[in-house]
């Protein structure tokens, strides 16, 4: 399964950020690629302990839902709502510049995947404590699901 942790899927992964445009077609959902790029910006903060978010983790959420997402290959859901820490139009950050945002994004995967760390990984809120391996395989697949979100 791909990971952050393997520097060529790493790559691969930042060069799809790359390719994503402020008018890339979207394919489900209602976010624009630029919100997703907040999205994705706010998923990591959280992550890192820099932005707050309510912890909506449950034992099902943290077992079943969590083996699926993690460990095994099935597409994650597309029109999923996701939390208002992480939702540009409900308390997530506001897009501003679209080459800025993006740019942040690849420093927020850069500084994820360093090591040594320069943060404390937190709890996540719906999937709750994860390993190093879950959170850079949670990771590529988070960003991997919005890219595929709008054809990259």
């Amino acid at each position: 399964m791909a990971t952050l942790a393997n520097p060529s899927e790493k790559q691969a992964l930042l060069d799809r950020v790359s390719q994503l445009r402020p008018d890339s077609a979207r394919q489900w959902g209602r976010m624009s690629p630029h919100h997703a790029v907040c999205h994705l910006n706010d998923s990591f903060k959280v992550v890192m302990g820099e932005r707050p978010t309510k912890l909506v983790d449950t034992l099902v959420s943290r077992t079943l839902f969590r083996f699926i997402a993690l460990h095994t290959s099935m597409p994650w859901p597309k029109g999923v709502p996701t939390g208002a820490a992480v939702d540009q139009e409900r308390g997530g950050t506001k897009p501003t510049e679209f080459a800025r945002d993006v740019n942040a994004l690849r420093s927020l995967i850069a500084r994820f995947t360093a090591t040594p760390r320069d943060f404390t990984i937190r709890r996540h809120p719906f999937f709750g404590p994860l390993t190093d391996r879950e959170w850079m395989h949670w990771a590529h697949r988070h960003t991997d699901h919005h890219l595929r979100q709008f054809g990259v």
